[in-house]
C-alpha cells in the first residue's frame, strides 16, 4: 500500500491523498506537478521515473489514511 506522502520533497507543497497532481517513483519519492516537470519526470533520489500518484479517497482513506510525515527539508 502507498504510504501517500503529504508534501513535495522538493518544494514542500501541500499534497492531499484524496487529490491529484502528485508524482512519485517506485521508492515513493514525492513530488507536486511543477516539481515534476522541472525534474523531466526523473526522480533526483533514484534517477526513476516520476508517474502520477493515484488518489485515496472515501472509505480506502479513512480505513488507511495517508502519512502525516513530512519530507521537505525547510
Amino acid at each position: 500500500m502507498l504510504e501517500m506522502r503529504p508534501d513535495c520533497e522538493r518544494c514542500g507543497m501541500d499534497l492531499p491523498p484524496n487529490q491529484g497532481g502528485a508524482f512519485i517513483c517506485s521508492f515513493e519519492c514525492t513530488f507536486c506537478a511543477e516539481c515534476a516537470d522541472e525534474l523531466d519526470e526523473h526522480c533526483p533520489n533514484c534517477g526513476g521515473e516520476l508517474l502520477d500518484r493515484p488518489a485515496r479517497v472515501g472509505k480506502a482513506l479513512k480505513d488507511h489514511p495517508a502519512s502525516t510525515t513530512r519530507r521537505h527539508a525547510a
